[in-house]
């Protein structure tokens, strides 16, 4: 006979010990290879453990209600072709061997078992903050799209589409050079180059400041006054960007911010070129999000896009974990005209194909967080270290989405995410989110369920809570707030009216996503929530 003895096992990240909750076998029951043999509860979750071999129960070592260290043996099992110890050790009591061989040979036919199980990660959006105030800034580009390095004009060729940049142009003219910057546009990812970004002076030391000497008379107010409003008037024509009247127009009609591009002129400004070639970045961009997920036939692991992390975003990388922790944060917020989400809620929960389905605003937010992230990549991504301990990292964008939903449940908030949700329509993503907040409210979620989540959302609406700064989940480097939904006078058209607002709060990993990014996937976000239907571009 030969006594195998089960450990309690590390379920989780960081587990370092566990309660027995409930067993579900009993000395003399046989059980089969993964058959439940208890339920162990650790600080985020109930856990079902199987037993890794076949045999009969022999002892348990462990009471219910007791907590345990891993590593701890907490049951016994004998494996012998279905018989029980009475048969193998003679007549004998359970456990009693009834002689002195049987004694000297049990520690020897002894063997004990413990498993390894996939890592659990959870989420302290809740019950965590940030130690001093969140990090804000722009800092380069963190979208690992790749782009089209441009060339300054310093000697270079001639570009192969010009523009005078003392001529007007028509409409016309420009959509042309957009169609032919879109067409040269690739079409697969490549690293985007670093984009220089300046940072303004938010505060200047006293003691820098230049001093008034103890004869010079005191300047009156009003001369104190207007001299602060000409110093403010000069700083800010030389920190405006440069750029000629028709190209000025230009940027504004394509809803371009001239201090988000690179200005390649001779003398620092900003040319309608650059303009073209931003835009058509922006519009390849956009044009790839259909395409981007990938095959969803494919492992997941062969669905990773592996990016060096070198050069500037190395650098900025290293500046933020020094002004901040391990996973800088940057916190944005905005609000949101949710009426027309409000309006199509209201109409799926009466639509037949959504009958008996709880349909709710977070499925919407669901969507649109899907949405946005083909659009803005490197939302959807793992900040990874390399292991070589020289200090290297790599970022890996991926490209399919295992959303997280930040589930309150009794035993503690858990994490659970739902498995490509990119390729789920609306009508499974609403079931895939009524099963998951099922689960976790039961304390039945796994730990497999919550492991390789990708982006979290955090509805903390639904406690009455306008907004917060959540904490990024481990191994990811965005995270949603969903705050509530509530009327409130917005102005429209002109006019103050009552409209459905709520408020969008996000938090991004600074080494991955800087300020543009961030501002430009919460914009995203905002707009499905303000018009659903683009979701059916």
């Amino acid at each position: 006979m030969t006594v195998k003895k089960f450990n309690l096992p590390d379920v989780g990240e960081g587990l370092t010990e566990a309660e027995v909750v409930a067993w579900k076998v009993k000395p003399g029951d046989t059980v089969a290879i993964n058959d439940v043999l208890c339920e162990i509860e650790t600080a985020k979750s109930l856990v079902e453990l199987p037993s890794p071999f076949a045999g009969t129960v022999t002892e348990l070592l462990v009471e219910e209600g007791i907590t345990v260290e891993v590593g701890t043996a907490i049951i016994a099992v004998s494996e012998g072709a279905g018989t029980d110890d009475a048969t193998l050790d003679g007549a004998a009591p359970q456990g009693q061997p009834t002689d002195a061989v049987a004694v000297a040979q049990a520690p020897a036919a002894e063997e004990v078992f413990t498993p390894t199980y996939g890592k659990l990660v959870a989420d302290d959006s809740s019950d965590s903050g940030l130690a001093g105030g969140p990090l804000v800034g722009s800092g380069p580009k963190a979208d690992a799209v790749k782009r089209r390095a441009r060339k300054r004009p310093a000697g270079s060729v001639v570009p192969a589409v010009t523009v005078a940049e003392n001529a007007e142009g028509t409409v016309q003219d420009n959509q042309a050079l957009l169609a032919a910057k879109a067409a040269e546009a690739p079409v697969a990812h490549r690293t985007t180059p670093a984009r220089a970004a300046v940072e303004p002076v938010t505060q200047v030391p006293a003691s820098s400041a230049p001093q008034t000497p103890a004869s010079q008379p005191a300047v009156s107010q009003p001369a104190a006054s207007r001299g602060a409003a000409i110093g403010g008037t000069i700083s800010g024509l030389v920190s405006r960007v440069l750029a000629k009247p028709p190209v000025r127009k230009f940027a504004r009609d394509l809803g371009i911010d001239l201090a988000d591009v690179v200005a390649t002129g001779q003398r620092g400004e900003v040319t309608r070129e650059d303009l073209v070639s931003y835009q058509a970045q922006r519009d390849a961009e956009h044009d790839q999000a259909d395409s981007f997920w990938g095959a969803s036939k494919k492992p997941q692991d062969q669905r990773i896009e592996r990016v060096a992390v070198k050069g500037v975003r190395k650098a900025t990388a290293k500046a933020m974990v020094d002004s901040a922790f391990s996973a800088p944060h940057v916190s944005i917020f905005v609000d949101v005209d949710a009426s027309r989400t409000m309006e199509f809620v209201k109409r799926l929960k009466v639509s037949r194909d959504f009958e008996g389905i709880k349909v709710s605003p977070l499925l919407i937010l669901a969507k649109a967080v899907i949405w946005a992230a083909a659009r803005n990549p490197s939302v959807n991504a793992t900040w990874v270290e390399n292991a070589d301990g020289k200090g290297g990292a790599e970022i890996h964008v991926k490209h399919f989405m295992n959303l997280g939903i930040a589930a309150a449940t009794p035993r503690g908030l858990m994490v659970p995410n739902i498995k490509d949700a990119q390729d789920l329509s609306l009508k499974e993503l609403a079931l895939a989110l009524n099963e998951l907040a099922t689960k976790a409210r039961a304390g039945k979620t796994q730990p497999a369920e919550m492991q390789g989540g990708s982006l979290t959302v955090t509805n903390i609406g639904a406690l009455g809570i306008d907004t917060g700064t959540p904490i990024i989940n481990p191994g990811e480097v965005a995270i949603i707030a969903f705050g509530t939904i509530k009327q409130k006078p917005w102005v429209l058209d002109g006019e103050v009216i009552p409209r459905w607002i709520t408020t969008l709060g996000g938090s991004f990993d600074h080494r991955v996503v800087d300020g543009d990014l961030s501002a430009r996937f919460m914009a995203d976000v905002a707009a499905i929530l303000e018009e659903p239907a683009l979701l059916l571009d």
